[in-house]
């Protein structure tokens, strides 16, 4: 434990602790906008949905991203993960997972601006992505296969 010393495994709690809100958050938006597209764009329930979903992402889903890729920063530095051929893998998937943040938080705002254009099933087939995600990171983490 070079420079986090006793702070450690506080540091690493965090992490964990904001991967389950973010991971949270990724799964509970798309079923979100299954219900949004469902609504009339302009109608009382779709200003509700287009609400509830800034809300969701502005208090939960970008807060704990940052707080993610802070402390998992902080992480690979002190155990030089860098070197390791699992953390290669785990970047990439969370690199990947990142990406899709930033394609829900677009989808938000296509919603609120009235559109829709994705189906019901491309965005329930969506919803599945953080869940593959997450296993192969967490196999990655806990296995170490390589």
């Amino acid at each position: 434990m070079a420079y986090l010393g006793a702070a450690y495994p506080w540091v690493k709690a965090a992490h964990v602790i904001f991967v389950i809100f973010l991971m949270a958050g990724l799964f509970m938006m798309p079923r979100f906008f299954v219900y949004h597209q469902e609504t009339v764009p302009g109608s009382p329930e779709d200003r509700r949905w287009i609400e509830r979903e800034t809300r969701l992402l502005r208090i939960i889903l970008n807060p704990s991203l940052i707080l993610v890729w802070i402390f998992g920063l902080m992480l690979m530095v002190e155990i030089g993960a860098w070197h390791f051929g699992w953390f290669h893998l785990k970047l990439l998937f969370v690199l990947g997972l990142s990406g899709y943040h930033g394609w829900i938080a677009a989808y938000v705002k296509k919603l609120g601006r009235g559109q829709r254009p994705l189906t019901d099933r491309q965005l329930r087939l969506l919803n599945e992505v953080p869940g593959i995600a997450a296993a192969v990171i967490v196999i990655a983490v806990i296995v170490k296969p390589f």
